[in-house]
Order: C-alpha cells, then sequence, then structure tokens
C-alpha cells in the first residue's frame, strides 16, 4: 500500500487551517470531528469538498483538518485553501483547474483596525455645523 501524505496550509481573515491529506475510504475529520457534525449546513460543505467532488477523489481520499481562529466563513475559505494547495502536492496537474476555482489563491484581505476619533475603522462621529 502506498502511504503517501500531502499537506497543505490554508489562511484566510484570522483562521489557519492545516490539511492533511493521504489515501483511504473517504473519511473527513475536523479538528477531532466528523466534518458533518462541524459544518452542519449541507451548502457549506459542498463548497469545502468541491474539488474532491470534481477530481473524482471523494471517496479514495482522508482528510485530517485541524483549524483555528475566526469564525465560520473564515474557516471555511481556510480549509478551501488549505485544500487546494494539498491537491497541488498531490498532482501538479490540478493547477489550471484549481486556479480557475480560486482554490489556490490567498484572499489577504483582513479588517481594517479602528483609528482614535472614530466610532468604526472609517465611519466618523456626525458633524453638526451650529
Amino acid at each position: 500500500m502506498n502511504y503517501n501524505q500531502y499537506y497543505g496550509t490554508g489562511r484566510r481573515k484570522s483562521s489557519t487551517a492545516r490539511v492533511f491529506m493521504n489515501f483511504g475510504n473517504g473519511k473527513i475529520i475536523i479538528n477531532k470531528i466528523n466534518y458533518k457534525k462541524y459544518f452542519t449546513n449541507k451548502n457549506i460543505q459542498e463548497i469545502i469538498f468541491k474539488p474532491l467532488i470534481l477530481f473524482k477523489l471523494i471517496n479514495i481520499i482522508n482528510l485530517y483538518i485541524t483549524v483555528k481562529g475566526g469564525g465560520i466563513s473564515g474557516q471555511i475559505n481556510a480549509i478551501k485553501h488549505g485544500l487546494g494547495r494539498a491537491l497541488l502536492k498531490y498532482n501538479k496537474n490540478f493547477r489550471y483547474i484549481l486556479k480557475i476555482e480560486g482554490y489556490i489563491t490567498r484572499d489577504s484581505r483582513k479588517v481594517e483596525r479602528k483609528k482614535p476619533g472614530f466610532k468604526k475603522s472609517r465611519k466618523k462621529p456626525q458633524f453638526s455645523k451650529r
């Protein structure tokens, strides 16, 4: 049996995901919990594992994912990014399709910090002339 393990790190906002991928029977575990219990929404599950379905690897590959920081949206996108990187290490020929689908590109946007004298990052207090 060929026991190769592929690894990819994904980041988004303040979330970081480590994706470990190896051959198996399609078991997917996120933070020691089954992925269906971790992300109960079906749409979220489809977004994350779309490339596995696209390359017909859903029942061939096991995924062990650790994700921390941020909220649900950041964690989803961090896992998506990490999975894209792991698939790229698995097979370099996937690069074109993964790039089109947006699984390789790092989304570097973060929350802008609050400035002194402002209510939020750009929202100023109401101006009164008189």
